[in-house]
């Protein structure tokens, strides 16, 4: 990681109760779980001030990827941008502003082979509903806050669990973070 970007994320670490950001070990273990995917399509629901943004587009500097990143508040997303243009990241990521659930269903186009939720937590059932339709088979999904909002997301948490073509484990990162693998389809042939 680069000097600026590492400046800048502890700058940012700084303001978290005020922006609800993921703590510096899920931002890091996110950043790593990029790079071992080598993950080439990430979505984030949730830029806030473009913390957990800065660390996924680092990932992506590595593999190559590119990130598109939902924030309902647009000047939440107006700090992000300034960041991501100081750490040199403007080209890496696209950024739309506006309701996940409904930029998803209207704008979103592409699949994707990464998706990290930390945006409303009472609406993690449906983000989840239009995100499994995009996301690539062997794709992973990261959902923030699964222990600390444990009543908010057992919606979320049960569908996706007992879903039969994912893989799901909850893990124990400050305010729980579930990651969840979307099976391959088996050849039979």
């Amino acid at each position: 990681m680069e000097t600026k970007t590492a400046e800048i994320l502890e700058k940012l670490e700084k303001t978290s109760d005020e922006f609800w950001n993921v703590s510096h070990q899920t931002g890091n273990f996110i950043n790593m779980l990029i790079k071992i995917k080598n993950a080439q399509n990430v979505l984030e629901l949730g830029t806030s001030n473009g913390y957990s943004g800065l660390w996924i587009a680092d990932a992506l500097k590595e593999t190559g990827g590119h990130l598109t990143t939902i924030e309902f508040w647009e000047k939440r997303q107006c700090l992000a941008r300034e960041y991501f243009k100081e750490c040199g990241f403007t080209d890496l990521a696209t950024f739309k502003i506006g309701q996940a659930y409904d930029v998803i269903k209207d704008e979103i186009k592409e699949e994707f082979d990464f998706v990290f939720i930390d945006a409303n937590k009472q609406e993690y059932l449906s983000f989840f509903e239009v995100i499994d339709p995009i996301l690539k088979p062997g794709g992973v999904i990261l959902a923030d806050n699964i222990t600390s909002h444990s009543k908010k997301v057992k919606p979320f948490v049960d569908a996706i669990s007992s879903n039969k073509d994912y893989q799901v484990q909850i893990l124990d990162l400050p305010d729980g973070l579930l990651t969840a693998y979307k099976k391959q389809e088996k050849n039979n042939g």
